[in-house]
């Protein structure tokens, strides 16, 4: 979004570059032939002053280019911590691994281990009081097994949670994290999670009929990140999903 803004921008400034450009090139000629009280040829001039404001245009551009990398580069100087200032997560034990690992302040954070959809009421409560202007959502792989594989209940459940946040922070831009893949030796244990794909591809509809913003973090994750469980991930895992949401939501 905000590279969509840079280029909107960048247009912008060019094309006024080029109107005020031309503004003088008319005012020149004029001026010549008010002298002069003929006509005067303007061929050579034009196509001098065409070739300059080609060479302004190029240097504007670079210019920018130029302001925006430093741009870039002073928000990629901020902490996660920093970035995640205004934002909460809400979750369930994967999304408390950014409180165990001291990646996200405590009031970025309202996650419960083993928390199902209809049991927010509480976390949602510490989300009113925070307030914040970006909630992030990872909640559902408990609720795979707790709907014992009925997606309809799933979604059903979804959409009330994202009702209630919306009634209660009504202010703050919801992204809702698809739910992790696993690997296969925890599929092996509860087969139900095999049916994670479907889950997703639920809730990404869900979002986009509740006009809400959908994270697929499915290529995110690699082998190296999970821990012993093939559920949960280890501490180097979460400054990468971090950095995906706060680019994803342009913190």
């Amino acid at each position: 979004m905000n590279r969509i803004k840079q280029r909107t921008k960048r247009r912008i400034i060019i094309g006024l570059c080029i109107v005020v450009a031309a503004a003088v090139i008319i005012l020149i000629v004029q001026g010549v032939r008010g002298l002069l009280g003929g006509r005067v040829d303007t061929s050579a001039g034009l196509e001098y002053i065409q070739q300059e404001e080609a060479g302004d245009i190029t240097a504007i551009e670079e210019k920018i280019s130029l302001l925006e990398q430093q741009d870039n580069n002073a928000e990629d100087t901020r902490s996660i911590k920093e970035k995640f200032a205004g934002a909460v997560v809400l979750g369930d034990s994967v999304a408390e691994g950014f409180l165990e690992y001291d990646i996200l302040n405590a009031s970025s954070v309202a996650a419960e281990i083993g928390v199902h959809l209809d049991e927010l009421d509480g976390q949602i409560a510490n989300v009113k009081e925070l307030s914040p202007s970006v909630l992030f959502l990872y909640l559902g792989m408990n609720d795979v097994t707790a709907t014992n594989g009925d997606v309809d209940s799933f979604i059903s459940e979804y959409r009330a949670v994202l009702t209630q946040l919306k009634e209660e922070v009504p202010d703050a831009h919801i992204f809702v994290n698809s739910i992790f893949p696993v690997q296969e030796k925890a599929i092996e244990e509860e087969p139900l999670l095999a049916k994670i794909p479907d889950y997703n591809e639920a809730l990404k509809e869900l979002c986009d009929s509740q006009t809400v913003a959908f994270i697929d973090n499915t290529s995110l994750v690699e082998e190296q990140y999970y821990e012993q469980d093939g559920v949960h991930f280890k501490a180097d895992f979460y400054p990468i999903w971090a950095q995906r949401m706060a680019e994803v939501a342009a913190l």
